[in-house]
């Protein structure tokens, strides 16, 4: 962890995938961890006992109520924006109103909420927000408004890695490729197909991707910053 063990932590989407793996190294690292849910308070509150940790239900979409709970969190040395959704089929059909709900939890609350942290994070703290190798490629039809929304992250971890790099405050995008989740199960009718085209042909696992939240928040991370860290099993290369 960081600077020190008992580093506090807030993870925005903490309660299943990968914001739960999240929860899970960021306590066995040490941290005393708040996370956020939306979904399911049984869920939820089951990682809460498992771990130790503090959950707190956000819908972040709501900007006031989501910003409220970033303050309550207290003084932070790591801030974790995992919040997502997935809103994916022919551009010509979809619901406008989903796809502004996806923009304003993908886009508007990682930034509302990453600039909120970053008011109350010690110096040499770490924002990291999971994106998507989505941001990168864009593979099949149908994913163009959340392509966009997850390209959007990386022009805002560039942006803010500047305006906080004087605090030493960090600021990355982790970027899943298929990983075996709710989202993307390895055992999903498309899972071979997506497989097909990745140099190593296996869906990551949660654990994966929390490894690295991990590894951005020690002192040998302090250097990277403004930086897109992918891990897609050349899912994009």
């Amino acid at each position: 962890m960081i600077q020190k063990r008992n580093a506090r932590a807030l993870v925005i989407g903490g309660s299943r995938g990968i914001g739960a793996a999240i929860v899970r190294r960021l306590v066995t690292d040490g941290a005393h961890v708040t996370f956020t849910w939306s979904g399911s308070r049984e869920r939820a509150e089951h990682i809460a006992r498992e771990t130790g940790s503090t959950c707190v239900q956000v819908d972040a979409t709501d900007r006031e109520r989501l910003l409220a709970v970033v303050r309550e969190a207290g003084v932070l040395d790591v801030f974790v924006f995992n919040a997502g959704l997935l809103v994916a089929g022919d551009p010509l059909t979809l619901d406008p109103d989903d796809i502004d709900r996806m923009i304003d939890v993908n886009v508007r609350a990682a930034y509302h909420a990453s600039v909120e942290a970053a008011r109350r994070m010690v110096d040499g703290g770490r924002i990291i927000v999971i994106g998507s190798g989505n941001g990168d490629r864009v593979p099949v039809p149908g994913l163009a408004a959340y392509a966009m929304t997850k390209s959007a992250l990386q022009s805002m971890a560039r942006g803010l890695a500047r305006d906080f790099g004087a605090r030493r405050i960090t600021v990355n995008v982790i970027q899943p490729g298929p990983t075996d989740t709710d989202m993307n199960p390895a055992d999903a009718p498309a899972a071979e197909t997506i497989r097909s085209v990745m140099a190593i042909k296996e869906h990551a696992s949660a654990d994966d991707i929390a490894a690295y939240v991990s590894f951005l928040t020690r002192p040998e991370a302090r250097h990277i910053t403004g930086a897109m860290q992918t891990i897609d099993g050349g899912y994009c290369a």
